[in-house]
């Protein structure tokens, strides 16, 4: 990896990241208290390792078979360091695969995908491939037919998360 694209991504992050820091100034929030996953899709595993020595520790992937290939191909000790977030459209048979090297799954649309995923994750852990569980974000339907995602029931006070099981953990939700 050239110097050359090592200064591009460092100047690029410290892009984002004084946009964040603006953006937090002017909303009266800390950015500690934020999370910053740089999308990695279609970049090579070069760049995270890069990214990762820059500091970056969530990165985000849509792509299954480009992503599960990158990940499996670094460095251990670059692995260990970072949080894999699946984000976008997820299809149900590529829960089982996505859930051996992801550490989040981000905008899931529906129960059959939270009980795939909980499948797959369990199956990894019982392979040894992964420990821990998977922490999944939740898309919620509101009503508003602007995208799709679990409906929400109609009182704020009965809303529930998915039972905890050995493969998930849910810790938060998109609407």
């Amino acid at each position: 990896m050239t110097a050359t694209r090592e200064q591009e991504l460092s100047g690029r992050l410290a892009d984002v990241r004084h946009r964040i820091e603006a953006a937090c100034a002017v909303s009266g929030r800390r950015p500690e208290d934020l999370t910053l996953v740089a999308v990695t899709k279609f970049f090579p595993a070069a760049d995270v390792e890069l990214l990762a020595g820059m500091g970056v520790t969530d990165v985000g992937e849509s792509r299954d078979q480009e992503a599960g290939d990158k990940i499996g191909a670094m460095p251990s000790d670059v692995r260990s360091r970072i949080r894999v977030h699946f984000v976008g459209q997820l299809q149900t048979n590529k829960t089982k695969r996505v859930a051996r090297y992801t550490d989040v799954v981000q905008s899931v649309d529906r129960a059959r995908l939270v009980r795939a995923l909980a499948a797959g994750r369990a199956a990894a852990v019982e392979d040894e491939v992964v420990s821990g569980p998977l922490e999944v974000l939740l898309q919620v339907d509101l009503g508003e037919g602007s995208r799709p995602g679990v409906v929400a029931p109609p009182r704020p006070s009965s809303v529930s998360s998915p039972r905890p099981s050995p493969g998930r953990s849910s810790c938060g939700c998109a609407a």
